[in-house]
């Protein structure tokens, strides 16, 4: 007798009458209710940041992916949402070294349809384009999401005073280009 490939049986779980219902069935809407909270709150300062709302769309959409395969150890996690910005952010990042494509470093994201961004000024959009990307996501995760010194560092995976230092310097920056 050959194996059937493809078929999948529905599994029921009455967790009213069936106490010993396995907690792996319960999982995805956990994931379920984190994927439809977080997606947009960890795509639009990524967006923001990299300057690319399509990887962007695709980097958080692969660091959820990777989320919903670590999800028991994710859940348990602290700041889950950092975590998965963190992937999506290395993620974008190692796209955008393997693309020789030119790339816009402000993204359209104030001109997208759905977005709920802070205005730009005109000259801070060139002035973000000069930062490097490591300053340019703490400028944005701080200025213009206001997360926290903790926040960034956790989602990044650096340290409370390296997110200091680069907000510093990458402010530094952007008040120089804007007076001059």
């Amino acid at each position: 007798m050959e194996p059937r490939v493809g078929v999948v049986r529905p599994v029921v779980v009455d967790t009213e009458t069936d106490r010993k219902a396995p907690r792996r069935l319960q999982a995805p809407n956990a994931f379920d209710d984190f994927y439809r909270r977080s997606w947009h709150e960890i795509y639009r300062p990524l967006a923001a940041t990299i300057g690319d709302v399509q990887l962007a769309s695709e980097a958080v959409d692969e660091a959820m992916v990777r989320a919903y395969v670590k999800w028991r150890s994710v859940r348990k996690m602290s700041n889950a949402e950092g975590w998965v910005y963190r992937v999506a952010y290395r993620w974008s990042i190692d796209q955008l070294r393997r693309r020789t494509r030119e790339r816009k470093l402000l993204p359209r994201l104030l001109e997208h349809p759905d977005a709920q961004s802070p205005a730009v000024e005109p000259g801070l959009s060139s002035a973000l384009d000069a930062l490097p990307i490591e300053q340019r996501a703490v400028v944005v995760l701080a200025c213009a999401f206001d997360w926290s010194h903790n926040e960034i560092a956790g989602a990044l995976g650096i340290r409370p005073g390296t997110v200091k230092s680069r907000l510093h310097r990458g402010l530094e920056h952007l008040r120089k280009e804007m007076n001059a």
